[in-house]
């Protein structure tokens, strides 16, 4: 197997494990935010930071590294509209995921607080919430944005 074949292999596995590990982590938020369940809220707000430091962190690291191993060794000019464009995307989803990964440490924080008391969610969590929804929405647009990129390359 040649380097850029390994490269392209690492890039691929690493972009779908931050997409599904987006998508499935952004179902279950969801799921336990429409369910009214404070106590759900708590543990899949956890889980769901936890799935981000575990998957998401090292698979946004890796993207631009292998990235621009690839861009190098293939002989792309930065300059390819489908690669600037790519770049600026990705700078878009850091923008929002970085947010994001507070809001859900909040959430989880305040969803144990509120089950430990027997309450229910409060306006706290409801306006974090729809920060959560306000910046994921970008996000995952941005990055099926630039799946069709890398597949079509326009010029």
């Amino acid at each position: 197997m040649n380097e850029y074949l390994l490269l392209k292999l690492i890039h691929i596995m690493s972009a779908t494990l931050l997409f599904g590990t987006g998508l499935g982590t952004a179902f279950f938020m969801w799921r336990a935010d429409v369910s009214g369940d404070i106590r759900a809220m708590a543990v899949v707000s956890r889980n769901v930071v936890m799935a981000d430091w575990l998957f998401t962190l090292p698979a946004i690291i890796i993207q631009p590294l292998t990235g621009f191993w690839i861009i190098y060794l293939l002989g792309f000019s930065l300059g390819s509209t489908w690669i600037w464009l790519s770049l600026l995307l990705y700078v878009l989803i850091a923008c929002c995921w970085i947010p994001v990964v507070f809001i859900q440490l909040r959430v989880a924080r305040r969803a144990a607080a509120l089950a430990a008391e027997g309450r229910t969610a409060d306006a706290g969590i409801r306006r974090l919430m729809r920060w959560w929804y306000a910046l994921g929405w970008p996000a995952f647009i941005a990055v099926i944005v630039i799946f069709w990129l890398m597949v079509f390359k326009p010029v």
